[in-house]
């Protein structure tokens, strides 16, 4: 079985599959793609036999809504982190839509150290929060399409289309490098994975 999950914001990925498990009596089950504790939207959540199946839905083409404040940084790249100020520059939206041409197409990515990449057997986010030193190569990733939502610099909504593996609080820090004032992810939601929506999943 195949079940379409909206995930609420300030729980994991696998908190919904234990709170599934009580609610369904269903023990075997997975997910298909984490979404972090700050994010919501769409989870693919596949039961008994479908779970082998996990891998086919992972690697679908995935969309989201996010909303960006330009100005900050985070130590997690987005708003769960230690945030810090920086010099804000005044930038005009065409300036903007140029320096997202750049995060078109095949890019290299690094993935945040506050995340799920293992390094030798273990995760980035422990390691970071024993204070060690966590470094990640940068890999590449796809970008179909980003469109601008709403501007209200230095806060901005936009909707990504991307391939597997891609993080888009890296997307916000790598913008906000780029433009030279820092950015980081205020707010998070997953709206597409292929063909399922949103819209016609389940709340838990």
């Amino acid at each position: 079985m195949i079940l379409l999950i909206d995930k609420p914001k300030g729980i994991t990925s696998f908190d919904v599959i234990r709170l599934l498990r009580k609610k369904l009596g269903i023990t075997k089950m997975g997910h298909a793609g984490t979404l972090d504790p700050l994010a919501t939207g769409l989870l693919i959540i596949a039961t008994d036999s479908a779970t082998k199946e996990i891998s086919k839905y992972m690697g679908l083409p995935k969309e989201y809504e996010v909303l960006i404040e330009f100005g900050k940084t985070s130590t997690t790249y987005d708003a769960d982190g230690e945030i810090t100020n920086c010099v804000l520059s005044d930038v005009g939206r065409s300036e903007f839509e140029k320096v997202l041409g750049n995060f078109i197409g095949e890019i290299a990515q690094t993935p945040p150290i506050f995340s799920a990449k293992k390094i030798k057997g273990v995760r980035a986010y422990d390691l970071a929060r024993q204070g060690k030193e966590v470094k990640l190569e940068p890999r590449i990733v796809r970008i179909d399409k980003i469109e601008i939502l709403e501007w209200n610099w230095p806060f901005v909504r936009l909707r990504v289309n991307c391939g597997k593996g891609t993080y888009i609080r890296s997307l916000a820090h790598d913008i906000g490098a780029k433009l030279g004032c820092g950015g980081y992810v205020k707010e998070l939601r997953r709206t597409a994975i292929g063909e399922f929506k949103v819209e016609n999943a389940e709340r838990i």
